[in-house]
């Protein structure tokens, strides 16, 4: 049974991964296997056409009758061919068939969402109407040096030239004061000024903007021989500010030309007044009047951090310096909790200007945090300071938003992120080619058979506070609820779902029970039509042996070797589950404790799993399935997500937003970068992640995810310093310097964010990115005897432990009796 676990499958045919593919019957036996039983779902994932249909099934699917179930449709469903009834395996009601699926439907005449392998089926829901294209408000910070001003413009012209047609486009910037542009009015440039120092409702921006039910704009063309009736505030403000880019691109070029460098006059001792919190206030308004059900993008493009009105995180002084990590742990900053508030406000604008006291704008508050966005907020960030990241978390993650930090506008990093927003699926892709990749309005419901249930989710997600049945009392990350909103989504985006079996360990399953769990993603298209996609996994149990669930040490040796839960792991899945859960503990707990609850429970699993003779170091092995494991945490240990030296509170934030929104495989880059090595020995080859790679007369080539780094080794630095590359008896040499240059290139040409790409030579200052990295086997307090004085490698000065005496002291403290 051992040798068949693909664990890795899973992803491939259903988009989801998970920690463990068989799991125990039994709380307490869950509780002992201490790494997380979850999964790792994608849900806009493209899946090879054996494993789904390759559209969207033109019609809506059909549900259980259940009320607090309501499961679709899937190939695990018993069928009954003759009274035409189906069992629902989440809740085990029997459900008829629709009239038109009973006529036409036969055991050798299926629909698609019972065919065996189509686990997964993507529907097109008939009943929501089509919304069209998505709009794009770009909110751009005029207080940057005019330089950066030129470089953002040229990209978002450039940007324009990416979006459909047909798709709506607004522009909004902003300084002292926000400005309105109406691109509606192209005979010159006319904006709406408003005061960056308040807060604005939906309907006071209609009010200052002269969109009101009895306003009736200025009558063009048509329309001053037709008498027609006023249009409503959200039809004048699609006629004035919100525009196809057909119709409005040369206005809009015109606009992004003439941008200019905020006029108010600031003193020398003064920050320049920045009111990005305002001039978001204003972009949420307006898509909320304008829009409120069709996807949207509000793309920030700021240099700076907010310093005047709503949601300033640092005063115009000079004198006063941004906020630490110090300064954050004794609650030293008085500005970070109100801005904190004031961003997570604006997800949902409608509860602008209301108080949370009276019981009715209570009750509409919560019902607005109940309905998924629809609007997206991307912030892009190109400063050498700190721009407010931190405080605006909240409403990035409760909108499903991208983030990309820069030093400047015109670095790549920024420049090739914008365009990879707009990607586009290729045209070969059955139904969805040419379309943007993009989708809006996401929500995700979790649903699972009776043995187990949703303890919560961690990622991109904001809670849609709904109490069903499956939902346990232990929470982790966004709990008490098995449905979230996600926002926007991308196909990458990945959520982490932990589980909670509750199945008490004096009852046992029955032998062959199989345990299932549902995914219902529903989301708005980037053509306006609404979708959801089922994804439905089904997997085994496993009964602990009696006797030995109440004594686990029973289960060392033979019978642990056959051991199913322990055969069925996936440490790749594990290790980002548990990277996810260490990030959520930091908003909580001190870095320290984290670190600590990552030590015990690697302790613990060791000591679960691992065979070995009590007391015996010597003795300690761990199988192929958890081998792996160990480095992961020594990595996660040392990594920028748990280490905050040398990283402001936005990098940080910005480091950990990343994690919990990419793939497994992008996560474990993270986690433990990869690192290759070049050498006239042979081909490229992967090496360690360990001082010991570093030679004289070798290339590495390291990807961090947020970094691409290559690094010439000390002599191949001096041979091209002499140019041995440009002389043609040395053409060997120059194939060597332009290889990993040509992976490097390969890398981040599949990535968002783009990764800043460093080529450094050894002992030099950007050594440091390839050296931070690297496990210091080699360092200023090693005995450089023996093999490792003899094997080479570069000194890294640190005061951290090795992997191998990370490993040493893992054995020693797994192995006590």
């Amino acid at each position: 049974m051992q040798e068949g676990w693909d664990v890795a499958a899973s992803e491939e045919m259903t988009g989801a991964r998970l920690s463990f593919h068989c799991w125990p019957s039994s709380r307490l036996e869950a509780t002992r296997c201490v790494a997380p039983f979850g999964a790792l779902y994608t849900p806009l994932k493209k899946l090879p056409p054996a494993c789904a249909p390759p559209t969207a099934l033109p019609y809506d699917p059909v549900r259980c009758s259940t009320q607090t179930c309501h499961a679709v449709l899937n190939p695990y469903c018993q069928v009954d061919f003759r009274s035409m009834l189906w069992v629902c395996p989440f809740c085990l009601q029997r459900n008829h068939f629709p009239p038109h699926y009973a006529e036409n439907m036969s055991e050798t005449n299926l629909p698609a969402e019972l065919i065996p392998q189509y686990t997964t089926c993507e529907y097109e829901i008939s009943n929501v109407p089509d919304m069209g294209p998505p709009c794009f408000l770009f909110v751009v910070d005029t207080c940057c040096h005019k330089e950066e001003l030129a470089e953002l413009a040229d990209s978002l012209q450039q940007a324009l030239q990416l979006l459909p047609e047909n798709s709506l486009v607004g522009l909004i910037t902003y300084g002292t004061n926000v400005q309105v542009h109406e691109l509606g009015f192209d005979s010159f440039s006319k904006t709406y000024v408003l005061r960056g120092n308040k807060e604005y409702s939906p309907g006071r921006v209609g009010e200052l903007l002269g969109c009101t039910a009895g306003a009736a704009p200025a009558p063009t063309g048509q329309q001053q021989q037709q008498n027609t009736a006023p249009a409503g505030p959200s039809q004048q403000v699609l006629e004035r500010f919100l525009l196809p880019v057909g119709e409005c691109s040369f206005t809009l070029e015109s606009a992004l030309e003439d941008l200019r460098k905020d006029p108010w006059p600031v003193m020398n001792d003064k920050r320049v007044a920045r009111a990005t919190g305002a001039a978001l206030s204003v972009a949420t308004s307006l898509l909320h009047l304008a829009i409120p059900r069709r996807g949207a993008r509000i793309m920030l493009f700021t240099g700076g951090p907010c310093t005047s009105g709503p949601g300033a995180v640092v005063s115009r002084s000079k004198d006063e310096d941004m906020r630490s990590h110090a300064d954050l742990a004794k609650k030293a900053e008085p500005l970070h909790q109100p801005a904190c508030e004031f961003y997570a406000k604006l997800a949902h604008p409608s509860t602008h200007g209301q108080q949370s006291g009276k019981g009715k704008s209570s009750a509409t508050s919560q019902s607005q945090a109940a309905s998924p966005n629809y609007h997206v907020v991307d912030v892009f960030a190109c400063s050498l300071d700190q721009v407010g990241l931190l405080e605006m978390r909240e409403l990035v993650l409760a909108t499903g938003g991208l983030t990309v930090l820069g030093d400047s506008f015109g670095q790549s990093v920024f420049k090739e992120s914008l365009r990879r927003v707009f990607m586009r699926y290729p045209d070969d892709v059955p139904q969805d080619g040419g379309t943007m990749s993009m989708a809006f309005g996401g929500s995700l419901e979790v649903l699972t058979s009776r043995e187990f249930k949703v303890s919560g989710a961690i990622g991109p997600v904001s809670s849609l506070k709904k109490h069903a049945p499956n939902v346990s009392e232990i929470e982790v990350g966004c709990g008490g609820t098995n449905a979230w909103s996600l926002g926007g989504l991308d196909p990458s985006t990945t959520v982490a779902i932990y589980f909670d079996i509750s199945n008490p360990g004096n009852s046992p399953l029955a032998e062959g029970k199989q345990r299932y769990m549902q995914f219902l993603t529903k989301y708005q298209h980037s053509n306006g039509r609404t979708r959801l996609r089922a994804t439905t996994m089904c997997g085994s149990w496993w009964n602990p042996p009696q006797g030995q669930s109440q004594d686990h040490e029973q289960l060392q040796g033979a019978a642990m070797a056959q051991n199913p839960v322990k055969c069925s792991f996936d440490q790749e899945a594990a290790a980002v589950l548990t990277a996810r859960l260490a990030v959520q503990m930091t908003e909580t707990d001190e870095v320290s404790d984290v670190l600590r609850w990552v030590d015990r429970s690697l302790i613990r699993m060791c000591t679960k799993f691992a065979e070995y003779q009590p007391d015996d170091v010597q003795s300690f092995r761990l199988s192929p399935e958890y081998s792996l494991y160990p480095q992961f945490m020594f990595h996660l240990r040392r990594s920028q997500f748990l280490q905050l030296f040398n990283s402001s509170p936005d990098e940080a934030c910005y480091y950990r937003y990343i994690l919990t929104k990419e793939n497994t495989t992008n996560s474990l880059v993270m986690l433990q970068p990869t690192l290759l090595s070049y050498s006239f020995n042979g081909p490229p080859q992967a090496a360690l992640l360990d001082a010991e790679s570093v030679r004289p007369d070798t290339i590495l080539l390291l990807d961090t995810f947020f970094h691409v780094v290559v690094f010439h080794g000390e002599t191949v630095a001096a041979w091209r310093e002499q140019k041995y590359h440009e002389q043609e008896e040395h053409a060997a040499f120059r194939n060597l310097l332009e290889a990993p240059q040509a992976d490097a290139q390969l890398i981040m040409d599949s990535r968002f964010p783009v990764p800043r790409y460093i080529v450094c030579d050894q002992h030099k200052s950007e050594a440091r990115f390839l050296m931070a990295k690297l496990n210091p086997s080699v360092t200023h307090n090693s005995n450089l005897d023996g093999a490792i004085g003899g094997g080479g490698g570069a000194q890294v000065n640190t005061d951290d432990v090795s992997l191998r005496v990370f490993m040493e002291h893992l054995m020693k403290l797994a192995v006590q009796s």
